[in-house]
């Protein structure tokens, strides 16, 4: 706890010396130095209280009691690797199994999301005997190597696409080609992935997996038309592939309607892979890869083992059934289901009152507020959703952006978040806007200045100014921020 008493401007000049820039910092124009979290609320080095409107890994809440308590007894007994038989790694696959499909029965521990979504690749490509893969546009799965290849998100920014990775538009009724005035999106938006298909066929490849988040968060807080994915999958399990379902973001409750996103599908829908990653854990190291039977076998055919040091543990696995136990006892996933509800209208009404707000969508505590420049070509208000996010903070509201165009703002707070946090952050959310329209108005400057004793002389000195547009009923006002770098 000594380095918690380091004054912030220490911590940051030692980050800036040892880690990579790459490695970015939420608000870096002025980030904070976060030393405490429990429930809903992270506390900075002054003692100071923010809502967690962000942190989808604390699921059940930061340092649940019971989870903590769970690490540490098993942690003062044994903790090793999978190999000798143990009662929580049973007993876990167990637990889990009762909340999927039953087709979905075999079940691999690992450590984190990503080693799911390459263990998952490697098991539909040893099952259908197939090589190319099928995602969504502005997809992320991960930052393996294997994962950057089938991630739209990095993969534009880096090497560029394979030839064995073929892209689907992403199923956004808001943005995409097919939107909420098509009569039947969820057919039209399958076509497209039939289309995707076909293509690949007549070149003479092979699917072996379509994958998609079951409800895309990079891609922008999408939520996919219902009937989507049982299309989807209809066309690619014809063309012998496998339909992987990552629940990586938006699995265990969060939804509130089920316990998986892709039950918003429908009822008989079944992926043939699922992997999960982040919630599962509260924050621990633990990620799983569920399948079915046939899936399996055909990956033990090869004779070579799965071995994983850390998945599985007897540590590891006693935090996930603590995980499943509060979110049982606490009734989080109906608790999600109206917190979710009650944010969502509070949202829309603000919607109606301030036209930056151009979309709201969302299921559970997985909400998206989606910031145009004008209603009539839905142009991506990306500056002024930075500069809202900001000001958030500013107001101790943690929040961030995401989507193509950085201007959706993502709810994902931990599955605590309350009735009272809602409407605390709705208000503010508010009070900012109706300050920037009013600013706005009157061509005053947004200024985000971070603070001085954060920078280096040199950066102090250095200035630039970025040009905000904001069209309302369509009157262009330029607005000038002065930004630190």
């Amino acid at each position: 706890m000594a380095a918690d008493r380091r004054g912030k401007a220490a911590t940051l000049a030692l980050r800036r010396r040892l880690l990579s820039s790459s490695c970015r910092l939420f608000f870096p124009e002025d980030p904070i130095k976060i030393v405490r979290g429990q429930g809903q609320y992270m506390y900075d080095e002054q003692g100071a209280e923010y809502i967690d409107c962000i942190n989808n890994v604390a699921h059940v809440g930061h340092c649940h009691p019971l989870v903590v308590q769970a690490a540490h007894e098993q942690n003062q007994v044994l903790n090793t690797n999978s190999r000798y038989l143990h009662d929580n790694i049973v007993d876990y696959a167990q637990r889990l199994s009762e909340t999927l499909p039953e087709k979905l029965c075999v079940f691999y521990f690992l450590n984190s999301g990503s080693e799911a979504n390459d263990l998952a690749l490697r098991l539909a490509r040893q099952y259908t005997g197939h090589w190319d893969v099928v995602v969504l546009d502005h997809a992320y799965h991960g930052h393996l190597s294997s994962l950057i290849d089938i991630s739209p998100y990095k993969f534009r920014g880096l090497d560029g696409q394979k030839e064995w990775v073929h892209v689907a538009p992403l199923p956004d009724t808001y943005r995409g080609p097919y939107r909420e005035d098509h009569p039947n999106p969820a057919v039209a938006y399958a076509s497209e992935v039939k289309r995707v298909v076909s293509s690949v066929q007549e070149k003479g490849r092979k699917i072996a997996a379509f994958f998609a988040e079951s409800l895309p968060s990079v891609g922008g807080q999408i939520i996919p038309p219902a009937g989507y994915f049982p299309e989807v999958a209809e066309h690619v399990r014809r063309a012998g592939g496998v339909f992987v379902a990552d629940e990586i973001q938006v699995g265990f409750g969060r939804v509130g309607k089920h316990f998986w996103a892709f039950q918003l599908q429908g009822e008989d829908f079944v992926p043939d892979i699922v992997t999960m990653g982040k919630s599962i854990g509260n924050g621990h190291p633990v990620a799983c890869v569920a399948t079915t039977q046939a899936v399996a076998r055909a990956f033990e055919a090869t004779g070579v083992e799965y071995f994983n040091t850390f998945g599985g543990s007897p540590v590891s696995c006693a935090v996930g059934l603590a995980v499943l136990d509060v979110l049982e006892k606490e009734q989080l996933q109906a608790h999600a289901a109206c917190v979710g509800s009650f944010l969502m209208e509070l949202l829309g009404q603000q919607k109606a009152k301030h036209p930056i707000i151009g979309d709201i969508r969302g299921v559970g505590l997985f909400v998206g507020v989606d910031l145009i420049k004008d209603k009539a070509t839905r142009t991506p208000a990306t500056e002024e959703a930075d500069y809202l996010v900001s000001r958030l903070k500013e107001n101790y509201i943690l929040l961030s952006t995401d989507g193509p165009g950085r201007n959706v703002l993502k709810f994902k707070p931990p599955m605590c978040f309350s009735l009272d946090n809602a409407q605390h952050v709705v208000a503010k959310l508010d009070a900012i806007l109706t300050d920037m329209e009013e600013k706005m108005r009157s061509c005053e400057t947004l200024r985000l200045q971070p603070e001085a004793a954060l920078l280096s002389p040199p950066l102090e000195k250095m200035k630039h100014s970025t040009q905000i547009h904001y069209w309302d009923d369509g009157h262009d006002l330029q607005l000038t921020e002065e930004e630190s770098h």
